[in-house]
């Protein structure tokens, strides 16, 4: 650490070595553009020095290069990504020793998922420089994130032999023992990570999710309450809470919470765990809403289709349940709570149709005039078709844009007009035409 200077020492160097506007100017520059991301200096206050310095070092390689990577490095911060590589291969091409410049540069690849050539950078920015504590957190951070847990907490581990007082490196080699299950060694790193660092909100979120993962949810809520009293302008740490109260059984404070994080960011994980709340709540109708947002978010979010086929499914709406069920295999074909609750309604929906003297037709059949309609009401099979065809029906609409639901009605229309006209004719076949309907209808629900 640099040691202060004495008063009366300073007071004569002032007066001795004032330095010019020009020069003055200039160091101010640079140290705003060399501020580190949780400085007083925003993003956008360091690129505009950044940009300063850059100006004036064109023909200074190595500080333009330092330059450069600072600039990149704010700008991979603000997910600016084009700008980040841009620089930070401008840097390395003009000062190829540039440990840090390969360092910031694999953090942006690790960003974008590109993870081999992030490994290959953070090996370069390694063997540039073998004391930067930073540059083995780094790759450690690029194994944690391909699966490798191991080989991540050795690069942990020489981190903190490199700096003892490494507070980022504890926290990470935290999260790697997390995803090994070593909960109890992750909440140790955790630890020592905000002993040394108390102020560090992802510490607290990180320790709280090992807390959970032990069942001390208590303590877990402790720890995300503080992580929101550090920094309540990140979603995901009110969503952790209300995970923690849904797991409690206090689903309105989770609700609290849900609205909040989606406030904040309307994300459709977000949205998917307030949906479960609401129907843990029965408030079904609710809780469809809300997985329907989360569905035109990320079409591709196989949660929100199981759950919301469990919220169809209680309310008896069988058929959109299985249309869910299946969209959400179609997207995870692993999804194993997906498959399983498919195979229980589909025997469900077969059980229900199997008791065809229960069922009844879509209509009364007390003031049914139509001969089609005396048709259908006294034969089981046909009652059977009759309201199966109804309920694929609707769950055909649900699945449709409005001029899919306008073209699907007029289809509708006309099969229900061609079957009253049609009924008597001696080549008219009722239950052929019926079951091709269903199967009709089912295909575009989804249903089998």
């Amino acid at each position: 650490m640099r040691q202060a200077i004495g008063s009366l020492a300073a007071i004569c160097l002032i007066a001795s070595f004032a330095a010019p506007p020009a020069t003055a100017q200039t160091n101010a520059n640079a140290e705003v553009c060399a501020a580190s991301d949780d400085g007083a200096f925003s993003p956008s206050q360091r690129i505009a020095a950044c940009n300063v310095l850059i100006k004036a070092a064109k023909n200074a390689p190595k500080e333009l290069a330092d330059a450069l990577v600072n600039r990149g490095e704010a700008a991979w911060y603000v997910d600016k990504m084009k700008q980040a590589f841009a620089d930070l291969d401008r840097a390395i091409a003009l000062d190829p020793k540039n440990a840090r410049a390969f360092r910031e540069r694999s953090n942006a690849h690790r960003s974008s998922g590109d993870l081999d050539r992030a490994l290959a950078d953070a090996n370069e920015a390694v063997r540039l420089d073998p004391k930067d504590a930073k540059a083995f957190d780094n790759r450690g951070n690029v194994f944690n994130d391909n699966g490798q847990y191991d080989r991540a907490i050795e690069d942990y581990q020489e981190a903190l032999r490199l700096d003892p007082k490494f507070s980022l490196a504890f926290r990470d080699r935290g999260a790697a023992y997390y995803f090994k299950k070593d909960y109890e060694r992750a909440i140790k790193d955790y630890d020592e990570a905000i002993r040394l660092d108390p102020r560090s909100d992802r510490a607290y979120s990180n320790r709280g999710a090992a807390y959970k993962k032990l069942g001390r949810n208590a303590q877990a809520i402790a720890d995300e309450s503080e992580a929101i009293k550090l920094d309540p302008s990140a979603p995901e740490y009110f969503d952790n809470r209300g995970l923690s109260y849904a797991e409690n059984g206090d689903f309105d404070r989770a609700i609290i919470d849900y609205n909040e994080a989606i406030r904040i960011a309307p994300q459709a994980n977000f949205l998917t765990n307030r949906g479960n709340a609401f129907q843990a709540k029965r408030d079904l109708d609710r809780a469809i809403a809300d997985y329907d947002r989360a569905l035109k978010l990320n079409p591709g979010f196989s949660n929100a289709y199981n759950n919301r086929g469990a919220a169809f499914r209680e309310k008896g709406d069988l058929d959109r349940a299985i249309a869910d069920y299946e969209e959400a295999l179609r997207i995870d074909p692993r999804f194993d709570t997906a498959a399983e609750n498919l195979a229980a309604v589909r025997q469900l929906r077969d059980r229900r149709d199997a008791a065809s003297d229960r069922v009844r037709p879509t209509f009364a059949c007390g003031p049914a005039a139509r001969a089609v309609e005396k048709a259908i009401c006294s034969d089981p099979e046909l009652t059977r078709l009759d309201r199966q065809i109804d309920d694929a029906y609707k769950a055909a609409l649900a699945r449709l844009d409005r001029k899919g639901v306008v073209r699907l009605q007029k289809e509708q229309r006309n099969f229900v007009a061609k079957r009253d006209k049609s009924f008597g004719d001696p080549d008219y076949r009722l239950k052929r035409e019926l079951e091709a309907r269903l199967a009709a209808l089912r295909g575009m629900a989804g249903g089998n």
